[in-house]
């Protein structure tokens, strides 16, 4: 959680240094990508340490407020950023932000779902070759004992 927000802070540093000197948001898209990843890996830190069998067994209580904290900490940034943009960026600029972020989170997801795919073909060919390879394992077996008697 520490090190999502630690991204958090150093994207939001360097974007609202990028928008103080008048330069255009594309200029810092990275930290953009940086500042919206680490929102997004909290928010699914959280829910993923919410929901996890082991915290429900062991009536373990997720760290609810060190989690609240650091997702209002992200928050306070967003609206820091909102009213930068607003007072020291080109017209538009905030919407373009709202716009980019949308962007940059649909590109995550769309990755985080090609790599689930890929995981999921590469697990199929594993079984098709553990298949196989007991086939003609056991085939090969049967054979042996068959002619060897």
């Amino acid at each position: 959680m520490l090190a999502e927000l630690a991204a958090a802070n150093a994207a939001f540093g360097v974007i609202k240094t990028a928008i103080s000197n008048s330069k255009e948001l594309a200029d810092c898209a990275k930290s953009i990508a940086a500042f919206v990843g680490a929102e997004e890996d909290l928010k699914a830190k959280a829910e993923k340490r919410k929901k996890s069998p082991f915290n429900k067994v062991l009536g373990k209580d997720a760290n609810d407020f060190e989690e609240f904290l650091a997702l209002e900490k992200i928050n306070q940034q967003k609206a820091a950023l909102q009213s930068h943009m607003r007072l020291f960026g080109r017209p538009g600029m905030y919407d373009a932000w709202v716009e980019y972020q949308a962007k940059a989170r649909t590109a995550r997801k769309e990755a985080q779902r090609q790599r689930e795919k890929e995981r999921q073909e590469f697990i199929e060919v594993l079984t098709w070759i553990f298949i196989v390879l007991v086939v003609w394992g056991g085939a090969g077996t049967g054979l042996y004992f068959y002619f060897t008697r």
